[in-house]
């Protein structure tokens, strides 16, 4: 269980020198707590592109700097890398569709109907899929999650077409994974071994899943792979998480209200993305022609602002009293980390709470001047997010 609160805060948002989209002003939100996995990861926050007015979609759409569309492509099981892009692109013509339905639920839905592994569909009614909020897509889950009937028809049938690897405890005691040993290490050799799996939708589109897709490396033996596919408990929802789109391009067609899959190399495709008159990677199975998907090139750079005043608050576990002595210092420490002038840091503001204070710094521009530099405000801004 994980858990994330703060304040809603309003800055500039620069997308990086690899995107033509110009900075914005947005709304994001300012953490001040974090706990579970969102408080270990590595990441320094999560970037929500679901439906709602605070989406950074939703705020760029209602700019109208972007179109109501955005694609992700995640590397595979052995390459990572990959790329997001935001606002409509070419769909490559051999991508499959399905209808994703934004009044049943607030999350990106699919019409999934069937999966078929090894070319036979497992036996289950189709309406086990469509269950609560149906079959629900979140590339901000690993894994897959089926709901009790799906997951037993499944596992049975993966399991049914390896009788040449030997059935082994998963890498972690506490949970009861489904591993298979003697597979090899070569990915791109897994489908000699493991059985070919479809998702087929309710427009009858084919989405063909490779051994990536519903695998996860066994962490403790060499060549042994486990089902990254599980029950969901009690839950009647399907959830499909990232590893079922493992190298493939997801469009989320938001404005036609469906969702397209196109497998190919995601670890090459933000490269190609970049290179002009580029046709697109292709995709696994030989068919179809490729669009070209190449950008305009990236802006050359922040626009210019005036910056008069930067405020910060900083709370502290520390009695008024006890810290008062020590504003001076605290004062030069926050110069020196924004590499300006002490001179330039001031309170404004104390408050004390309890066996807490709470302290508004005002940075001000360097002497005479009425506003400070961009460089300078951009330093203080993110140094002190």
């Amino acid at each position: 269980m994980s858990s994330s609160s703060g304040v809603l805060g309003e800055d500039i948002v620069s997308f990086g020198r690899e995107s033509e989209l110009k900075p914005q002003r947005a709304v994001f939100g300012c953490e001040n707590s974090e706990t579970g996995d969102l408080f270990s990861q590595h990441a320094d926050g999560i970037m929500g592109l679901g439906r709602g007015q605070l989406s950074i979609m939703d705020q760029l759409v209602d700019k109208g700097v972007i179109s109501d569309s955005f694609s992700l492509c995640y590397g595979g099981m052995d390459v990572g890398g990959g790329a997001m892009v935001l606002g409509g692109m070419p769909s490559p013509s051999d991508m499959v569709f399905s209808r994703s339905d934004p009044v049943r639920s607030p999350y990106y839905n699919i019409e999934l109907r069937e999966i078929h592994v090894g070319g036979k569909a497992l036996r289950v009614d189709p309406r086990v899929f469509d269950s609560k909020h149906g079959t629900v897509l979140d590339s901000g889950t690993t894994y897959a999650y089926l709901p009790e009937q799906a997951f037993v028809s499944f596992k049975d049938a993966v399991t049914s077409k390896v009788h040449s690897l030997k059935k082994i405890r998963g890498p972690d005691p506490n949970y009861k994974d489904i591993c298979f040993a003697g597979a090899g290490r070569n990915v791109s050799q897994l489908h000699e071994v493991f059985p070919a799996v479809d998702m087929v939708f309710g427009n009858g589109q084919k989405l063909s899943l490779t051994p990536e897709n519903y695998l996860f490396r066994h962490s403790k033996v060499d060549g042994a792979y486990c089902l990254g596919v599980f029950q969901n408990g009690k839950d009647p929802t399907t959830l499909l998480g990232g590893i079922i789109v493992r190298n493939t391009l997801v469009t989320y067609d938001r404005h036609n209200e469906k969702i397209g899959f196109w497998k190919t190399n995601c670890s090459e495709l933000w490269e190609r993305l970049h290179i002009g008159g580029a046709s697109s990677p292709a995709p696994s199975s030989d068919t179809g022609s490729q669009a070209d998907m190449s950008p305009a090139p990236a802006p050359s750079g922040l626009p210019e602002f005036d910056v008069g005043l930067i405020t910060i608050d900083m709370s502290i576990n520390v009695t008024y009293p006890n810290l008062k002595p020590h504003l001076h210092e605290l004062s030069e420490l926050i110069a020196k980390e924004l590499e300006i002038d002490s001179r330039q840091v001031r309170v404004m503001n104390v408050t004390s709470q309890g066996n807490s204070t709470l302290i508004r710094w005002g940075i001000f521009p360097a002497g005479p001047d009425n506003a400070m530099s961009n460089t300078t405000a951009m330093v203080a801004s993110t140094r002190t997010y």
